[in-house]
């Protein structure tokens, strides 16, 4: 009995730090507190310390639950999963609420306008007879691609050698490149 009940309270305790996140926007795991879980939970701090030793553990069981509740398994993942997996992943994080970002420099604003401009004028001259919302989520992919978020991720994360991850970006553009001229020319 009174493993059930350490097991309920476990469970209460974990089910408290998913609801608790699906109220801010995914990339706020700071809102996700040994106390903010215990309040929710309705317990005191020392039982989710009983639980779990620190507030790194809680969010990496949290996190579980997270990837339990969106269908995500990364085990035995091969490239066919790739796609439908981040179909999947991508419609979960939709569920969770989008905070205004932080406002930009005004400088950077606007020559990340001029970038998305450009790109999208490229890509309409190259596929004209493409459908204006395909011409800009093309644009938008390959604007995520040449950001420096995603050079920094691969440099960092990845621990990529710069000139690798540079060589790993611009064939992803280029991939995506003839992509877009292939299929316009084929269809």
């Amino acid at each position: 009995m009174r493993r059930q009940r350490a097991a309920d309270t476990r469970e209460r305790i974990l089910a408290a730090g998913a609801e608790l996140l699906h109220g801010v926007p995914v990339w706020q795991w700071h809102a996700l507190t040994v106390r903010s879980v215990a309040e929710r939970a309705g317990v005191n701090e020392r039982t989710v310390y009983r639980h779990f030793t620190n507030e790194r553990a809680l969010r990496d069981a949290v996190m579980g639950r997270l990837e339990a509740e969106a269908g995500i398994d990364l085990e035995g993942l091969r490239l066919a999963d790739v796609a439908p997996l981040t179909a999947r992943m991508f419609a979960f994080v939709s569920s969770f609420p989008l905070a205004p970002r932080t406002p930009r420099d005004p400088t950077v604003a606007e020559a990340n306008q001029r970038q998305r401009s450009a790109l999208l004028a490229a890509i309409t001259d190259a596929a004209p007879d493409r459908a204006p919302d395909d011409r800009v989520q093309a644009a938008a992919v390959l604007d995520v691609l040449w950001s420096v978020v995603s050079y920094e991720r691969l440099v960092v994360d990845w621990e990529l050698d710069p000139t690798d991850a540079i060589r790993a970006l611009t064939w992803a553009i280029r991939l995506l490149e003839t992509g877009i001229c292939t299929t316009v020319q084929s269809e």
